[in-house]
């Protein structure tokens, strides 16, 4: 199983074929976590929920015309019905549910009977590209808090600390070395921390403690851009370094799988792996007893670290929300409210990326249908010259971002990121996206390129997400619980001709914590395909910056009023700020 050639599959339309390429890459072994059981990240974010839906699918695709649209349901494909050539070719739905029964505990029983399904984000619309895409994103993570919290444009001889090195935590060692950081990630499976030293994603591994520490300070004194995998529980890690008389770590943050806390994403502390697996079969509730005890040590030493100096960020893996639950002290001192979003430490979006995503940039990626190399490498220089242009052009703010992609970009052959497809993914906003789809598709027009490029983008972006502990935790206007933006980014991508659209409910923070949309469009190098897709960028990426201009953020409303100013089809509602001395009166 993996992404074949475009031109092997057997279909009557070109973006069936193509997304049969990306269904098949999702479930490639070597960028699926289970395969067997058609899971691809997350420990449980699936393609499908059985292998007779893979074959229904594939053989309606293979079936499918420009005037045909699939229905799939919760990964069953429900059918192919008459459509229109600027419909989607597909639309996808995965675990959504009437709002009042939006519980784990009738996810489990529903997704049992085959009913419902956890899609994650990318996994259950077919736009997964590996861990290419969260080494991207956390590369951008860290440079920006870099510059935020230390004040610096690298980390060099900077330590930063964290867990999980699974399908999507298993990025954070690769892109601190980038970074130029010291970056420590504790493990508790070893077959997952080797498997990770095996393909070169982490440089060293420890399995002793006071090896792990010592190794830290050698490194940190001598400024070396390594990752240690530490095989032990995240909580001894933390515990031990909170003991240190001197503060050795800079950065702190966390990526095990709490959106699945009780199920096997996140180990106690009092026990081995091993033991762990044990009890989490024999006696569940005693493992989550466990859990939310480690949960609350974590948190004590945590909260120590950074009393004298550690900056730490939850990493929208619902951490503080599960540590919250666990009766952790996760709250600020002053903080009588206990604000949905407002705990002692800001999620990375609050803390680093919202503004960026306000200035519209964020995760979009691409996938080289033909399978070759050539092709990404192609690509990969198209959007370097297309980024140069830009820049020439750009506002400040936007130009710093521009710049750190440029040089992610450039070096994105050196580093190899390839596993699976020929994929690339990079952050662009608005003009960045459609431009570079724009050259994409006349490459592909004159056989620059052997093959039609897959688009897309992560659902965790400007617009596709409301997720109050993530992605939209940065909005203050007490719209965080609302889930108008994706609903209506997903409406919006479908109407202006996307080849294929998907709305989720739970990826990355949990079931019922967030809904998630994206989309897949194929640039096959006629007039109609970048028609469609510059027509449906320009709403997916300004969607989303004008709900963060309206809620407060200064970048999100400069950028959507520069936007008004190129396009002056464009005509949003402006927020009007109060002044500050009415408020104070009231």
């Amino acid at each position: 199983m993996k992404a074949y050639s475009i031109s092997e599959y057997p279909a009557n339309i070109t973006q069936a074929r193509a997304m049969m390429v990306m269904i098949m890459n999702n479930l490639d072994k070597r960028v699926a976590m289970f395969p067997h059981e058609l899971i691809t990240y997350g420990g449980n974010g699936a393609v499908f929920s059985n292998w007779a839906q893979f074959r229904l699918t594939m053989h309606y695709l293979s079936k499918m015309t420009d005037e045909q649209t699939l229905s799939l349901c919760s990964g069953h494909p429900a059918g192919l019905f008459p459509s229109h050539k600027d419909a989607p070719r597909a639309v996808i739905t995965n675990g959504m549910m009437v709002p009042n029964y939006f519980t784990r505990e009738h996810f489990e029983r529903l997704y049992a009977m085959g009913c419902t399904m956890y899609g994650q984000m990318t996994a259950g619309s077919f736009c997964y590209i590996g861990p290419q895409g969260i080494v991207h994103g956390t590369t951008i993570t860290f440079k920006n808090a870099g510059r935020k919290y230390l004040g610096v444009e690298d980390l060099a001889g900077k330590v930063v600390v964290t867990s999980g090195l699974g399908g999507m935590s298993g990025a954070q060692a690769k892109a601190g070395v980038i970074c130029k950081a010291v970056t420590v990630v504790a493990e508790v499976d070893a077959n997952a921390l080797h498997k990770r030293h095996q393909q070169g994603w982490l440089k060293e591994v420890c399995e002793d403690m006071e090896q792990c520490i010592t190794r830290i300070k050698e490194a940190r004194a001598n400024k070396e851009a390594t990752s240690i995998g530490f095989l032990g529980n995240i909580v001894a890690l933390w515990e031990r370094l909170a003991q240190e008389s001197e503060l050795i770590v800079d950065l702190g943050s966390d990526q095990t799988s709490l959106h699945n806390p009780y199920g096997g994403g996140y180990y106690p502390v009092q026990l081995s792996f091993q033991e762990g697996n044990a009890l989490l079969a024999s006696d569940p509730a005693k493992f989550k007893e466990l859990v939310q005890e480690s949960l609350r040590r974590q948190l004590t030493a945590i909260n120590t670290l950074c009393q004298r100096g550690m900056r730490f960020w939850d990493y929208g893996n619902s951490f503080l929300l599960e540590a919250m639950r666990a009766g952790a002290d996760v709250w600020e001192a002053n903080d009588e409210v206990r604000s949905i979003n407002r705990f002692r430490y800001p999620s990375y979006v609050q803390g680093i990326m919202g503004d960026v995503f306000a200035l519209g940039f964020g995760p979009f990626r691409w996938v080289c249908t033909s399978g070759s190399p050539a092709d990404l490498a192609l690509t990969d220089s198209i959007a370097a010259e297309v980024m140069k242009k830009l820049m020439e052009t750009a506002s400040d703010a936007s130009k710093r971002q521009i710049a750190d992609n440029l040089m992610w970009i450039e070096q994105a052959g050196e580093n190899q990121l390839v596993v699976g497809s020929q994929a690339r993914i990079l952050y662009a906003d608005c003009v960045g996206r459609m431009t570079i789809a724009e050259h994409f598709n006349e490459a592909v027009a004159s056989g620059k390129l052997a093959g039609p490029v897959v688009m897309s983008r992560d659902h965790h972006d400007v617009s596709g997400t409301d997720s109050p502990y993530r992605e939209t935790s940065d909005l203050y206007d007490g719209s965080a619980l609302c889930a108008d933006m994706a609903v209506q980014n997903v409406i919006g991508d479908a109407l202006r001709g996307a080849t294929w659209v998907s709305i989720h409910n739970g990826g990355g923070v949990g079931w019922g914590e967030v809904t998630n949309g994206g989309f897949g469009h194929v640039l096959d190098g006629t007039a109609d395909a970048i028609r469609r897709a510059k027509n449906m960028l320009f709403w997916d990426v300004l969607n989303g910056v004008n709900r963060r201009g309206w809620s407060g953020n200064q970048n999100g409303y400069d950028t959507i009023v520069r936007a008004m100013g190129d396009r002056p089809d464009l005509m949003v509602t402006l927020p009007v700020r109060a002044d500050p001395s009415l408020l104070e009166s009231l």
